[in-house]
C-alpha cells in the first residue's frame, strides 16, 4: 500500500482529523448553571461592557480560522471548498500539535473577493487570528490586503508569507555557510505566483538587492506589455538591469535559485552555469524543479527542497504555528514585517555555527525548540513594533 492509499484509508477511519473537546464538566445542575444559563449571562455582560474581555472570558484568545475558497489546494488547483477540507483539517492539526493553537477550517463557497472578505470579517469576532490558505493568486493578495485593513486581529496568508519566511531562514544560513553576503548575491526566483512574490519581497527586506523573477513565459522585466498589475509592480523593484530572456538566461552567474514553480524545469546545465558555491532551493512538490542529487552533481553547493525525504527541508510548519502562538500570546492586532523578519532570524539561529554545513542549514520540522523560539521572537517583535495589546 502506497502513501496515497494509506492516507485515503485512514481518512475513512478518522472521518475528520479534528474535534471539539469541552474544557469544563457539565455533570450536574450546578455545573450546567455555571457553564450555561443562568450563570453565563455574567461573562456576556462583561464582554458587552468591554470588548477586550472576549479574549479573557472565552477561548477566542487561542483560536484561529483557517480560511479557504478551495481554488489553489495543495498543488491540486481549483477543486472547491469541500474538497479542500481535508487539507484545512490537516492545517488545524498542525496548529494544535506544533503550537497548541485551536484552529477551525472555514471553507467558503465563493470566488468573489468582496464576498469572501465580508464573510471572514463578519465571523472574525469569534477568533483571535485568521490564516488564509490555498486561495489562488492574484485574488489572494487583494483578500489579505482588504482583511488587514478592516480586521483588528492578525491576518496571515501562509502560502505567501510562511513560505517566504522559511526560505529566508534557510537562505540566511546557506549564505553564511557559503561565505556570501545577501546584499551582494544574484538571486533568481522561478514562479511568480503568491509564494514567489512574497519570497522576493521578504528577501529584499532581509537585504537582497539583486533579484530576478521568472515565470513560464521567461524573465519578468519592467515595461513588458503582458504583465499583470501585481507583476508590473514587482518588475519595478526586481531585475533592475532589465535582463530579458528565459530562465536559463537568468540563472547564468546566479548565486541563488529559488523554485516555486513546476517539476523538472531546471537542467543540470542551468545549475552548472551558476556562480561558485551556488545555493539551490527547488521547492516544487512533490517533484522539484531539479532533484537534489542532480543539482549537486551539476555543481550546486547547497540544496534544499520542500520534501521531507531530502536534506534541508524548507517547510512552512517551521513558521506558522509559532507565529500565531506568539501573536496570540500578546494579543497582536497584526502580523507585520518586523514579526516575519524576526521569525526568519529565530529559525536560522537554531542551527549553531558548529552544526552549520551544506547538508544542515535549517532545523527539521520536529525540532522541539522551533515553536517556542519563533513564538518568543514574534511576541518580542510585536511588542517592539507596537501591535501587541498585551505584554
Amino acid at each position: 500500500m502506497d502513501i496515497k492509499e494509506l492516507a485515503l484509508n485512514e481518512h475513512y477511519k478518522w472521518q475528520g482529523k479534528i474535534e471539539v473537546v469541552s474544557r469544563t464538566p457539565v455533570k450536574n445542575k450546578e455545573q450546567l448553571s455555571v457553564a450555561y444559563t443562568p450563570g453565563v449571562a455574567q461573562p456576556c455582560l462583561e464582554i458587552n461592557k468591554d470588548y477586550n474581555k472576549s479574549f479573557e472570558l472565552t477561548r477566542r484568545w487561542n483560536t484561529v480560522a483557517v480560511v479557504t475558497d478551495g481554488t489553489a489546494v495543495l498543488g491540486l488547483g481549483d477543486i472547491g471548498p469541500e474538497a479542500g477540507m481535508p487539507v484545512m483539517e490537516g492545517k488545524c492539526v498542525l496548529f494544535k500539535e506544533f503550537a497548541d493553537v485551536d484552529a477551525f477550517p472555514i471553507c467558503i463557497r465563493s470566488k468573489d473577493v468582496d464576498e469572501i472578505v465580508r464573510t471572514v470579517y463578519l465571523i472574525s469576532g469569534g477568533f483571535g487570528g485568521i490564516n488564509l490558505e490555498d486561495i489562488a493568486a492574484p485574488r489572494c493578495f487583494e483578500i489579505e490586503r482588504k482583511l488587514k485593513e478592516i480586521c483588528d486581529i492578525p491576518v496571515f496568508h501562509d502560502d505567501q508569507h510562511g513560505t517566504a519566511i522559511v526560505v529566508g531562514a534557510a537562505l540566511i544560513n546557506a549564505l553564511k555557510c557559503a561565505g556570501k553576503s545577501i546584499d551582494k548575491v544574484k538571486c533568481v526566483i522561478n514562479g511568480a505566483g503568491s509564494a514567489g512574490i512574497a519570497i522576493a519581497q521578504h528577501l529584499m527586506k532581509l537585504g537582497a538587492k539583486n533579484i530576478i523573477m521568472a515565470d513560464r513565459f521567461g524573465i519578468i522585466c519592467e515595461g513588458m506589455a503582458e504583465l499583470s498589475p501585481v507583476h508590473a509592480e514587482m518588475s519595478k523593484i526586481t531585475n533592475r538591469d532589465k535582463l530579458m530572456g528565459t530562465l536559463a538566461d537568468a540563472m547564468k552567474g546566479a548565486d541563488v535559485f529559488v523554485g516555486v514553480s513546476a517539476p523538472g524545469v531546471v537542467s543540470k546545465d542551468m545549475i552548472a552555469s551558476m556562480a561558485e558555491k551556488s545555493i539551490v532551493f527547488p521547492m516544487a512538490n512533490p517533484v522539484p524543479e531539479i532533484y537534489p542529487e542532480d543539482a549537486v552533481e551539476a555543481g550546486a553547493y547547497i540544496v534544499g527542497t520542500g520534501r521531507s525525504d531530502f536534506q534541508n527541508q524548507i517547510n512552512n510548519v517551521l513558521a506558522f504555528p509559532g507565529i500565531f502562538r506568539g501573536a496570540l500570546d500578546v494579543r497582536a492586532s497584526d502580523i507585520n514585517d518586523a514579526m516575519k523578519l524576526a521569525t526568519s532570524e529565530a529559525i536560522a539561529s537554531l542551527v549553531s555555527d558548529k552544526e552549520l554545513c551544506p547538508e544542515y542549514i535549517i532545523p527539521p520540522a520536529f525540532d522541539e525548540r522551533i515553536g517556542k523560539a519563533v513564538a518568543a521572537a514574534v511576541a518580542k517583535a510585536a511588542i517592539e513594533s507596537k501591535v501587541a495589546r498585551k505584554k
